[in-house]
């Protein structure tokens, strides 16, 4: 995909523990989407990021860890490399990991556009695991984090012990609900897909993480 005039920014942010037996090969592989959509002939040429202060795609064999702070510059069509590379790793993670994904409209100017005029601005949180119970562990345990810490600004936290089993109800029942349903094969709702932002006003800093 080449750059020129490219609609957006597209940050992926976000760190995957492999499973100890994955080789760099594998992961080159998972990763294909990534760095063929940035126009490399390989993870190695495609792992610098657009901006020069971010590491990039860095595989820590020691840690056995997928750390990515990397951008491209494209369009929506990168929304499919993303589902490839979700598809991807979820063969070779260890645990459950959220990646973080941000469009930044790159024609937008808030400057100069009239008060009603909104960006495309948007926002995805992804899940990787190698099973949907993964998956939705890391699902529920950055929602009980989200809502705890939201309902501390009004309630002690000892207090929150009942909204917290209300919402591993939730996950059960889902979880539930997708094995009586046999599609083990697919992601949960939400699951490898995101949650999008809101478009438009009180944009994200492009670097915020």
């Amino acid at each position: 995909m080449s750059s020129y005039n490219a609609a957006f920014e597209i940050h992926v942010h976000g760190q995957v523990l492999l499973r100890a037996d994955v080789t760099y090969e594998q992961l080159q592989d998972a990763l294909r989407p990534l760095w063929a959509y940035a126009g490399a002939r390989s993870l190695k040429e495609g792992e610098s990021s657009f901006y020069d202060e971010e590491p990039g795609i860095q595989f820590n064999a020691q840690e056995r860890a997928l750390q990515m702070c990397w951008t491209v510059r494209g369009d929506d069509d990168f929304r499919q490399a993303l589902d490839d590379m979700c598809m991807g790793l979820n063969e070779l993670a260890e645990q459950g990991s959220p990646i973080e994904v941000t469009f930044y409209d790159t024609e937008f100017d808030e400057d100069e556009a009239p008060a009603e005029a909104q960006s495309r601005d948007d926002f995805l949180m992804l899940f990787v695991g190698p099973n949907p119970a993964a998956i939705m562990q890391v699902q529920r345990d950055l929602l009980v984090q989200d809502v705890v810490n939201l309902m501390e600004r009004h309630f002690d936290g000892a207090e929150l012990g009942g909204v917290v089993q209300e919402i591993d109800k939730l996950f059960s029942q889902r979880f539930e609900a997708l094995v009586s349903s046999l599609e083990l094969g697919k992601p949960p709702r939400g699951g490898s897909g995101g949650s999008g932002s809101g478009h438009g006003g009180n944009r994200r800093p492009r670097h915020l993480h």
